[in-house]
């Protein structure tokens, strides 16, 4: 602030010089926007130049009314604004009590050298010490709120991470439970509701590939995956045939391709526990930008309505898969008419 003063204090000054006081007043100014810039530059620095030094040198100056003309009765105003701004800006860097009896001292300082001086003040003499003070009690009150500010940011950033983790967490959970159910539990269910034969030769190559991928799961994901690849993998066991019809790779994001082939996968088990047909097919259209997967058996059908509310497996593996990565699942059946799944997908 005190250097943006300078330009045109140092201006008035000098053209309101008299010709007989020019010299001396350039002399002045010149030693007041030396120092200025010099005191500016030490704390822009991190110095920490005490205002009392500063002070000093200005009362300094204010003392050359008595060998110069420097300040005049017609020429005083530039010092006394330029002692104004530097008892305002004192406030804002220095402790409250330094600060405040730097500013009173200098300021009547100022007012008893003008006065022995013989110069008329114009204005209130005192004016000076309150713009101090009304600068420190700003300068307060700014800094509490900025205090409060600031603990408040803090604290909604702390809330804001423990959101997030909280929800990484539960995602992790509600995925590892999706996992759960897509395999091991679907694969138990089956055989508790005597929907295995006897000595069925698949079932233990079925709990061995369950047990698998549930000891693979660690949470840990990479930045891509090929769908084409995930959905292959869900399309090995024996005791269902798919018809399976994709391009040769289709890279996504992991979280995407890992949702979509998840939901696939839990599509085509309930193409096994529901559907009485050992048959289903596959089909893959699309791009890395956007796609469609279509799971479509001929078997026993069932009434859509209300089924996405009462089976987890329609709720959350499937479309609670898709809603998360944004996209959609549809599933269209009725009694006798078999069952398509379309999972829906753009970037």
């Amino acid at each position: 602030m005190r250097l943006a003063i300078l330009p045109p204090i140092a201006v008035v000054a000098l053209l309101s010089a008299s010709p007989a006081g020019f010299a001396g007043t350039a002399v002045m100014v010149a030693v007041a926007v030396a120092w200025t810039c010099a005191y500016g530059w030490w704390l822009s620095r991190g110095g920490t130049a005490p205002a009392v030094v500063d002070g000093a040198v200005l009362l300094v100056l204010c003392l050359s009314v008595f060998w110069t003309d420097a300040a005049a009765t017609s020429n005083s105003d530039w010092l006394r604004v330029l002692v104004t701004v530097a008892c305002v800006t004192w406030q804002w860097h220095t402790p409250a009590v330094t600060g405040f009896v730097v500013a009173v001292v200098v300021s009547a300082g100022m007012i008893i050298i003008f006065a022995m001086a013989g110069l008329t003040m114009n204005g209130v003499p005192g004016w000076t010490i309150a713009m101090a003070g009304g600068s420190r009690a700003a300068w307060v009150l700014v800094f509490r709120a900025a205090e409060r500010a600031d603990r408040t940011a803090a604290e909604a950033e702390r809330a804001r991470r423990e959101a997030a983790v909280a929800e990484a967490e539960r995602a992790e959970e509600r995925e590892l439970a999706n996992s759960l159910h897509d395999t091991a539990a679907t694969t138990l269910l089956m055989v508790g509701t005597g929907q295995v034969p006897s000595g069925a030769s698949w079932l233990a190559p079925q709990a061995r590939r369950d047990l698998d991928q549930l000891r693979s799961y660690d949470g840990k994901t990479t930045e891509q995956a090929d769908l084409v690849d995930l959905l292959r993998a869900g399309l090995d066991t024996e005791h269902l045939t798919v018809d399976f019809t994709a391009p040769q790779r289709l890279p996504l994001r992991f979280d995407v391709a890992s949702a979509i082939a998840g939901a696939a996968r839990e599509a085509l088990n309930n193409v096994r526990r529901h559907a009485g047909t050992d048959r289903a097919t596959v089909r893959l259209h699309g791009d890395p930008d956007a796609l469609r997967v279509e799971i479509a058996d001929e078997g026993r059908g069932f009434t859509v309505t209300g089924a996405t509310a009462t089976r987890r497996g329609l709720r959350e593996s499937v479309h609670g898969r898709m809603n998360r990565i944004g996209g959609a699942a549809t599933v269209t059946s009725a009694e006798g008419s078999g069952t398509v799944v379309r999972l829906v997908w753009s970037s």
